[in-house]
């Protein structure tokens, strides 16, 4: 339940600044009756309780005392007990000793009413205790503020703080627990009058108060107090209760295990974490894979994500392939073999994949895109040396691939073919190509011919 756009804008024109100047504070009253039907009041009374807790949404002391006077007259003629913003008055009037210790403070504590003056807190009282108050309604909210009550009698407002207190004593203690959800920023802004801008006040006020979800109906949050369901019977004649009479039936034990991480789980996530920026040394790399091995579900809980897989490969290789075997059956194994074949091609990831291919079957279409992307890497390399060092790699990588039967090459023979002739310069190279050929004329791959000094 909250105001729409345009019952927002209308409310925050009737409040603003050069409106309230102008207009006494029963013109400003006959706008709103204009505006809103009396089903609305209390959504209306709602937002402008929201408005008088928030400073930098009513910068001006004139606006504040329309926004009072707005919310007194909505329920002008009900006995307090039916007026629903009846501790909001009694808060204006009688401020709890906490604010009144600190006055000049420009927040106490979240959801803090303003402090309002003498002259607007006798304008307030006489309202609400007086019923031919109806005059000063005939004044600007400026001219209520400059009035003269130093000699003025105090008001008397027991009636009105007995009301409230038969009125809380009906409800719970949860509903008298709440805390507001939203809280003005403790600092002054850096720039003068920046919210207090009309565009700003009114695309805050919107995110706030209006929308499909505004933050209003959400205003205060609540404590719920759980309790468990009492066993219906504890004979056949006799009920049993929360709190037993006699004995203690029921005790209430907390696992403090609960959400903690063991050793192993921590010092595993710890290193994880190490892994990802720098290379591990060898008794770290050990140390890591057998607290892996002894929980296959601990690779779960070490904060790897498919994005952090890339620092993983460059820095660990080994403990990436060991990480991404125990991944094989996860639900995200397909997220995690897009980056591999996305990321920078490198020694430490042809050797990933590698080793990968060689101990489970890996999708086809995984393979031949990371083939692709290794000769499209080759191709576009503008340094020479780092060409013919990346083209001499994915050469023996391929042979390797192809002499273990891990992909068909007739299914890339095209593109393999093409890749082998321009860099034929390469001995590399001229021996895939020659593999190439003597897979094509159907004669079984023989071994590698050792590399020439």
């Amino acid at each position: 339940m909250a105001l729409s756009t345009n019952e927002l804008s209308n409310l925050l024109g009737i409040l603003s600044e050069e409106t309230v100047e102008r207009a006494t504070l029963e013109q400003l009253v006959q706008q709103i009756y204009q505006n809103f039907n009396k089903q609305d009041y209390f959504k209306l009374g709602s937002a402008l309780v929201f408005l008088l807790q928030q400073p930098d949404l009513l910068p001006s002391p004139t606006q504040r005392l329309s926004a009072i006077t707005i919310l007194h007259e909505l329920y002008r003629g009900e006995p307090p007990p039916n007026n629903p913003f009846l501790p909001v008055f009694v808060n204006l009037l009688h401020p709890p000793d906490d604010i009144a210790k600190g006055i000049g403070k420009k927040l106490e504590f979240a959801g803090q009413l303003p402090r309002i003056s003498p002259s607007e807190t006798v304008f307030l009282s006489t309202l609400i205790t007086d019923k031919n108050s109806k005059e000063l309604l005939k004044r600007t909210a400026a001219q209520i503020m400059s009035l003269d009550v130093s000699n003025h009698p105090p008001v008397d407002t027991t009636a009105l703080k007995m009301s409230l207190t038969e009125v809380l004593a009906d409800r719970p203690c949860t509903a008298k627990s709440a805390i507001p959800v939203v809280y003005s920023h403790p600092q002054a802004l850096p720039t003068p009058g920046l919210l207090s801008e009309i565009g700003q006040v009114k695309r805050t006020c919107e995110a706030l108060l209006s929308g499909p979800k505004p933050t209003l109906a959400q205003q205060y949050f609540t404590p719920e107090i759980i309790r468990l369901t009492p066993p219906l019977h504890v004979a056949e004649d006799e009920l049993v209760w929360i709190t037993s009479l006699d004995r203690a039936e029921h005790k209430i034990t907390y696992d403090s295990s609960m959400c903690v991480l063991s050793g192993g789980d921590a010092e595993a996530k710890r290193l994880m974490a190490k892994a990802f920026k720098e290379t591990l040394s060898l008794p770290q790399q050990q140390h890591l894979l057998a607290e892996l091995d002894k929980d296959p579900r601990m690779v779960y809980h070490t904060g790897l994500t498919p994005p952090k897989l890339p620092d993983l490969v460059e820095h660990n290789p080994l403990i990436a392939i060991e990480v991404l075997l125990k991944l094989m059956q996860s639900s995200q194994i397909t997220e995690y073999f897009s980056v591999l074949v996305n990321m920078e091609m490198s020694l430490h990831s042809m050797e990933v994949v590698n080793r990968l291919t060689t101990a489970v079957e890996l999708p086809s279409e995984f393979v031949h895109l990371y083939i692709s992307n290794c000769i499209s890497t080759c191709e576009t390399i503008k340094d020479r040396y780092m060409q013919n060092r990346l083209v001499r790699l994915v050469c023996v990588f391929l042979q390797s691939l192809i002499r273990n039967k891990i992909i068909n090459v007739q299914e890339l023979f095209i593109e393999v073919q093409a890749f082998c002739i321009e860099f034929s310069r390469i001995r590399e190279a001229a021996a895939l190509f020659r593999l190439l050929k003597q897979l094509d004329s159907g004669d079984s791959p023989t071994t590698q011919e050792p590399a020439k000094k």
